[in-house]
C-alpha cells in the first residue's frame, strides 16, 4: 500500500488501543505520523515502537478536554511537515454509568472529550486541507453511535452527535477534495472498558468480558486503513454485535427484543 508513503497523518488518542495500533500500521506503510494524547511518556513509547526517524515523527501531547489551542497545534504540524493528509479523530473514553445516577458535569465532560474536541481539531485542520485541495478526515465513532445501550447514555449521545456533524461535513467539503470516513467499532480488545467512567466519575477499572474476547486493536486498525484506502464513507468493525445495526434498520421489533437481552459488560 504505497498510497500512504510519506503521507502526513495526525492521530489523536495515539497512546494506546486503536490509536497506537494505527500508528504502528501507518509507520510500516512509511507514512509520517503525528501522535497526540494526554500522556507524553506513553506517546514517546509508541513513537519508539514505530521506529520512525525524527523527521517523520512528531509527539504532540495535549488533553482533549481542552482543545482551545487546536489551531496552534495544527500550525506546529504544518511548520514541520507542510501539510496534513489524514486526520484521525480517535481519542476519547467510554462510560459505565446509569443515566439517572450520572451527574450533568460528567455528561458534559464526556461530550467535550468525545464530540467537541473532534469538531474543534477538525475545524483547525480543514483550512489547510482546503488549500491543498485534498485531505481525509477520519472519526472513530462506535456502534453506540447507531443505537443507545445500557450504561452508555452520554457516550452514545456523543457518538450520535459525531454522525450528525461529520455526515454534514462530508456533504459540504467533498467538492473541495476532502473525504470523510466514519468508523463504527463494536467490541475491540483494548482498555476502553477499563478506563470507562462510572456514574460518580471514577474509573470502571474492569475489563469487560465481551472486550477481553474481542477483535484485536491491530486487526481493527488494518480494517480502518482498508476503509481509508477504499474511500468508504462508513465502516463497521467488530464481531457478531455489528449485526445489530442492520437488524435495527430492517427488523426494528426484533432489535427491540434483542437489545434488552444484551449484557452491559
Amino acid at each position: 500500500m504505497k498510497e500512504f508513503k510519506d503521507k502526513v497523518i495526525w492521530i489523536t488518542g495515539a497512546s494506546s488501543g486503536i490509536g497506537e495500533a494505527l500508528a504502528l500500521q501507518f509507520a510500516k506503510l512509511e507514512a509520517r505520523v503525528i501522535l497526540s494524547a494526554r500522556r507524553e511518556d506513553e506517546l514517546k513509547r509508541v513513537g519508539e515502537l514505530t521506529k520512525l526517524a525524527p523527521l517523520d515523527l512528531m509527539i504532540l501531547p495535549f488533553d482533549l478536554n481542552n482543545t482551545n489551542n487546536a489551531s496552534a497545534f495544527t500550525a506546529q504540524i504544518i511548520n514541520k511537515f507542510g501539510r496534513i493528509d489524514i486526520l484521525i479523530n480517535n481519542g476519547g473514553y467510554s462510560q459505565r454509568g446509569n443515566a439517572m445516577e450520572t451527574s450533568l458535569e460528567i455528561d458534559r465532560h464526556i461530550m467535550e472529550v468525545n464530540y467537541f474536541s473532534h469538531v474543534n481539531i477538525t475545524k483547525a485542520v480543514l483550512p489547510y486541507m482546503k488549500l491543498q485541495k485534498s485531505g481525509h478526515i477520519v472519526v472513530i465513532s462506535s456502534i453506540a453511535g447507531k443505537f443507545g445501550f445500557y450504561l452508555r447514555s452520554s457516550y452514545s449521545a456523543a457518538k450520535h452527535a459525531l454522525h450528525g456533524f461529520f455526515e454534514s461535513l462530508r456533504l459540504e467539503t467533498e467538492s473541495l477534495g476532502i473525504k470523510t470516513l466514519i468508523v463504527c467499532p463494536g467490541k475491540i480488545n483494548t482498555n476502553v472498558s477499563v478506563n470507562a467512567v462510572t456514574a460518580n466519575g471514577a474509573a470502571h477499572n474492569k475489563m469487560d468480558e465481551s472486550h477481553a474476547k474481542a477483535m484485536s486493536a491491530e486487526d481493527c486498525a488494518k480494517k480502518i486503513i482498508a476503509g481509508i484506502l477504499s474511500k468508504k464513507e462508513e465502516v463497521f468493525i467488530g464481531g457478531k454485535e455489528i449485526a445489530l445495526v442492520k437488524i435495527k434498520r430492517f427488523f426494528p421489533s426484533l432489535f427491540s427484543k434483542l437489545i434488552r437481552k444484551q449484557n452491559p459488560y
